[in-house]
């Protein structure tokens, strides 16, 4: 592998930054950013600001490398021909559309790298396609905007529909909402377009609709979801006991639900008796899917214990990277924020499946012996931060783009192999903790309410017509 004597020092001290750098390198590249938006824009053009400029600014502020946009900008003054509040004013007018294609269009170029890399990592349901989706409600903002500023309320900016493949750990799909007080039911249309024949949708109990287990169902596909509360059906037949897992004693019964156009249509309820409650109390959950028998009713149940892999990927977007900027007030660029923040997630996760590929052999033996063998996405993340702005001092930013930008995907999981051979492993690994103790959920103090920023403004345009 041939690189440049300013990349030596880096290659030798920070293997792992170059990596994430390079693979930013190549999915930022302003070619393919800009014709991700020349395709999915309607509205907004890029005119003296290129869309892949406001990514390049805003992905900064998402690693934690710059605090603000607007310390990104002044960082970059001299290769940016317009204001900061033009800056600004870009990433408030970003559709919602575009940032969806931005994750759907660079998390299909990761995956062509993870195939080039040979790596697929077994995924909960052996022999399915399986994927996993979850909802996320953006956090309140700061109430810069106007018409937040005399109000005592959280401004929601919006929330989102993600889809894990946990077979490659990618998150392929985001569907975004503006209006953070809008019910999510209405976007499981969205989602349903994206199910592929043969997969199998992992959900909790907000997908526990009719709709949406008809629609996989009619896509002659398969679902596993948590029984919603509001969910009724008529059980047919006798309850059988399955056994044991980790988490309590496995039922299995039949259920016919009846939509209210008169469609129906018989899944297996898996019902768990827990050994310990849930924080919420419940002493036993029901689980609905059309899976085939061949599919034993524990392993289902463990499979949508998977769950937690989604769960756990929000709070990585929250807590290593910043996916809620409390100061974006505009829901499409708080959205566009979170969009980019999974894409940075994504990047993270080829660093580190590119270490798990390399180092698997290490990996399995130290697992054996009882010692550390699971990346900290924390450590990596933080390694990473400290070490870009002396790499971007050091390496100008047309030597990263000759470097990188135009690699093909067997070309960048050749390079990152190669790089991923010349890390040092251990101060990258997770600390081991021992079971924790369920706490309970402490009772809810009265809190202040919160307002849909999306639905405030357009208030404000409907004052304008109106005057």
């Amino acid at each position: 592998m041939v690189f440049g004597k300013l990349f030596e020092p880096f290659i030798a001290g920070s293997p792992v930054s170059v990596m994430f750098r390079g693979i930013l390198e190549n999915l930022l590249a302003a070619e393919r950013l800009d014709r991700i938006f020349e395709k999915a824009a309607q509205k907004q053009t890029c005119r003296d600001l290129a869309f892949s400029t406001c990514a390049d600014l805003l992905g900064m502020v998402v690693t934690r490398i710059r605090p603000s946009v607007n310390a990104a900008y002044l960082a970059h003054r001299e290769a940016i021909v317009v204001s900061v509040q033009a800056v600004y004013d870009k990433l408030a007018g970003i559709e919602p559309a575009v940032s969806e294609a931005l994750v759907r269009e660079t998390a299909r170029a990761l995956a062509e790298i993870h195939a080039k890399m040979h790596a697929s990592w077994p995924g909960p349901l052996p022999g399915l396609d399986v994927r996993i989706a979850d909802g996320n409600h953006l956090a309140g903002t700061q109430h810069r905007l106007k018409e937040l500023r005399r109000l005592g309320d959280a401004a929601l900016p919006g929330h989102t529909l993600a889809v894990l493949d946990p077979q490659r750990q990618l998150i392929e799909e985001v569907v975004v909402c503006e209006d953070g007080h809008a019910n999510q039911k209405p976007l499981f249309v969205k989602l349903l377009e994206k199910v592929q024949p043969r997969q199998c949708w992992i959900a909790d109990s907000d997908f526990g609709t009719c709709d949406f287990m008809l629609g996989i169902a009619q896509r002659k596909a398969y679902f596993l979801v948590r029984q919603h509360g509001a969910l009724w059906g008529e059980l047919v037949g006798r309850r059988r006991r399955l056994g044991h897992i980790d988490t309590g004693i496995v039922y299995q019964q039949q259920l016919r639900v009846t939509h209210s156009d008169g469609r129906s249509m018989l899944v297996r309820r898996i019902t768990v008796e827990l050994n310990e409650p849930t924080r919420d109390g419940d002493t036993d959950i029901h689980l609905l899917t059309n899976l085939p028998p061949r599919f034993d009713g524990r392993k289902v149940a463990v499979a949508y214990l998977s769950r937690w892999q989604i769960e756990a990927a929000f709070q990585k977007l929250t807590q290593v990277l910043r996916c809620e900027l409390n100061t974006l007030g505009y829901p499409p660029a708080a959205l566009f924020g979170f969009c980019l923040a999974v894409m940075m997630y994504n990047a993270l996760n080829t660093v580190i499946t590119a270490l798990q590929t390399a180092h698997w052999q290490e990996l399995v033996d130290r697992k054996k012996a009882g010692k550390r063998a699971r990346f900290s996405f924390y450590y990596l993340a933080d390694e990473i931060a400290g070490v870009w702005r002396g790499m971007a001092l050091a390496i100008g930013p047309q030597r990263w783009t000759t470097a990188f930008a135009r690699q093909s995907p067997w070309q960048m999981a050749t390079i990152l192999l190669w790089l991923a051979r010349r890390t040092r492993i251990e101060s990258f690994l997770a600390n081991s903790h021992g079971t924790k103790k369920r706490k309970k959920r402490r009772p809810m103090t009265t809190r202040g309410g919160h307002v849909s920023t999306y639905r405030i403004l357009q208030e404000r345009k409907l004052s304008h017509v109106l005057n």
